[in-house]
C-alpha cells in the first residue's frame, strides 16, 4: 500500500471508526430512548451528538479524555428529547463509556501481544503501511465486538428491571463506571512514552500489566455490572415492601370498619328497645296536643336513624364497608354513584382478597374523578357471578390518555415517595393472581374501566 492509499485509508477511517462508536451507543440507549414512533429520528440525533462531540475535539485542542466528558453533558443537556430523564441519561453515558474504556483496555494487551508475535522482519514503505491498515482494521473490529458484547451483556442485565432513579443515587451507581474511566485515563497516558527521542511502551517495561490491565478494566466493568444487579433487586424488594405494607394498612382499614359495623348493628339491636319508649313519648305528646313539641321530637328520633341507614347490602360485611364508605366519599366530592354489586353466594372466594381489590379499583376511581369537572364526575361499581367466574368491574368518568408500562400497569409521574405510588394496581393484580384470574384495564377519551375476573377454585 502506497503513502497516498494509506493516507486515504485514516481519512476514511476517522470517520468510519466513530460512526461504529457512535451506532454502539445508539444501540445502548435505544430500549431507553425508543419508546415513541420517533425511534429512528432518536437514533440518529445519538449518532449525531456522538460524532459531533468527536469532531469539535479535533478542531478545537482539549485535554485527554475530553471527548467522553463532553459527550456526557450533550446527552444529559438533550435527554428531554431523547425522552429521558437527565439522571438517567448521564448515567447510560457513563456506563457507555466505561465499557468503552475497559474494552480498550483489554485489547490493547491482546493488540500488544499479537504484534509482538507478528512484528515484520523487513521494513519496507509498502509493507509496512500494510501492515498498520490490517493492524489498525483488526483492532478496531475486535474492539467494536469486544465492546458490543460487554454493551449486550449490560443491556440484557437492565432490561430485567425497570429503574428509576434520580440524581441522589447516581453517587451510588456511578461510583465504579466513574473509577473505571479515570483507570482508564490514567493507563492509557503511561501506554506511550517518549524520553530523548526514544519511544518506550508500557508493556515492554513492565511485562507483568499485560495481565493486571485488563483484568482491573473487567473488575471494574463488573462491579457497575453488579451494581446494577444489585440495585434492581434492592428496588424490587422496595417497592414488594411497599405493596406489602399498603395492602396490610388497607386489611387494617378494612378490620377497623368491621368493628364499627359490629357495634352499628349493635346500636341497632339497642334502638329496637328505644323505639317502645319513643312511641310511647309521641303518644303522650299526641294526646297532650304538643304539636310543636312532637314536630321536633320526631325530627330528633328521624335524624338518629338516619344515623344508621346502610344504603348498600350487598351479602357481606366487608364489602358493605367499603362501598358504604365509597359512597358517602362521593356524595361528599359531587360524584355520582351506581352500584349493582352482589357479593357470590359461595364461599370460594376470601372476602378479605374481594376488599381489597375493591378498595384499590375504587380509590383509583375516586382520584380520578377527582380531576374533572363538577356535574361531569361519575363511578359505576358491577359484581355478578358468571358461571364459574366473579366479575368485578369499576368504570370512572376520565379524560386524557393512560401510558402503560411493561408490565401492563399505569406508569405513574408521580416523582415523590415513588415507591409508594402506582402499587393500588399492582395489589390488585396480585389478589387476582391467586385466583387464575384476569385484569384487564381499558381507558377512552371519557371513560377508564378497570375489569377483573376471578376464577372457582375448591381449595385457596
Amino acid at each position: 500500500m502506497s503513502e497516498t492509499g494509506f493516507g486515504i485509508f485514516y481519512a476514511v477511517f476517522q470517520v468510519g471508526e466513530r460512526l461504529l462508536y457512535a451506532l454502539c451507543l445508539a444501540f445502548f440507549l435505544q430500549p431507553a430512548t425508543a419508546k415513541g414512533k420517533d425511534r429512528r429520528r432518536k437514533t440518529a440525533m445519538v449518532c449525531l451528538l456522538y460524532l459531533s462531540a468527536g469532531f469539535f475535539c479535533d478542531w478545537i485542542p482539549v485535554p485527554q479524555g475530553a471527548f467522553g466528558f463532553l459527550l456526557t453533558i450533550l446527552l444529559t443537556a438533550t435527554a428531554k428529547m431523547l425522552g429521558l430523564e437527565r439522571a438517567m441519561a448521564f448515567w447510560l453515558a457513563v456506563l457507555f463509556w466505561n465499557v468503552r474504556t475497559a474494552s480498550g483496555l483489554i485489547m490493547e494487551s491482546l493488540y500488544f501481544m499479537i504484534e509482538q508475535r507478528m512484528s515484520l522482519s523487513v521494513k519496507m514503505p509498502e509493507t509496512m503501511y500494510l501492515h498498520a491498515f490490517i493492524n489498525i482494521t483488526s483492532f478496531l473490529l475486535c474492539h467494536v465486538l469486544c465492546m458490543a458484547i460487554m454493551l449486550y451483556a449490560l443491556w440484557l442485565r437492565l432490561q430485567k428491571e425497570r429503574m428509576i432513579f434520580f440524581w441522589r443515587e447516581l453517587c451510588y451507581l456511578g461510583l465504579l463506571p466513574i473509577a473505571g474511566i479515570l483507570f482508564g485515563q490514567m493507563i492509557a497516558r503511561l501506554l506511550t512514552e517518549v524520553r530523548d527521542g526514544v519511544f518506550f511502551q508500557l508493556y515492554e517495561r513492565h511485562p507483568a500489566f499485560l495481565a493486571v490491565v485488563p483484568l482491573l478494566a473487567l473488575l471494574f466493568y463488573g462491579g457497575a455490572y453488579l451494581t446494577i444487579a444489585f440495585w434492581q433487586d434492592m428496588t424490587a424488594l422496595r417497592e414488594e415492601q411497599a405493596a406489602c405494607f399498603v395492602e396490610q394498612q388497607q386489611t387494617q382499614a378494612i378490620l377497623a370498619r368491621i368493628q364499627e359495623t359490629e357495634q352499628f348493628y349493635r346500636r341497632v339491636r339497642s334502638l329496637e328497645h328505644e323505639m317502645r319508649g319513643h312511641l310511647t313519648n309521641l303518644k303522650g305528646l299526641v294526646k297532650s296536643g304538643a304539636y310543636v313539641e312532637l314536630e321536633e321530637y320526631i325530627s330528633r328520633v328521624d335524624e338518629s336513624i338516619g344515623d344508621f341507614a346502610q344504603t348498600f347490602q350487598t351479602g357481606n360485611s366487608i364489602t358493605d364497608v367499603i362501598i358504604n364508605d365509597k359512597r358517602r366519599q362521593c356524595l361528599d366530592r359531587g360524584i355520582r354513584f351506581w352500584v349493582d354489586f352482589h357479593y357470590p353466594s359461595k364461599g370460594v372466594y376470601d372476602a378479605f382478597d374481594v376488599g381489597i381489590i375493591l378498595q384499590n379499583l375504587l380509590q383509583n376511581a375516586l382520584e380520578a374523578c377527582e380531576k374533572m369537572p363538577e356535574g361531569e364526575r361519575f363511578i359505576t361499581l358491577i359484581g355478578k357471578q358468571r358461571g364459574r367466574f366473579f366479575l368485578l368491574e369499576v368504570k370512572n368518568s376520565f379524560t386524557g390518555e393512560v401510558a402503560l408500562g411493561e408490565d401492563g400497569l399505569p406508569v405513574t409521574d408521580k416523582k415523590e415517595d415513588r415507591f409508594m405510588h402506582g402499587i393500588g394496581l399492582a395489589n390488585v393484580r396480585r389478589e387476582v393472581e391467586k385466583y387464575m384470574g384476569e385484569l384487564e384495564l381499558k381507558a377512552d377519551s371519557q371513560e377508564f374501566a378497570a375489569t377483573v375476573f376471578l376464577q372457582e377454585r375448591s381449595s385457596l
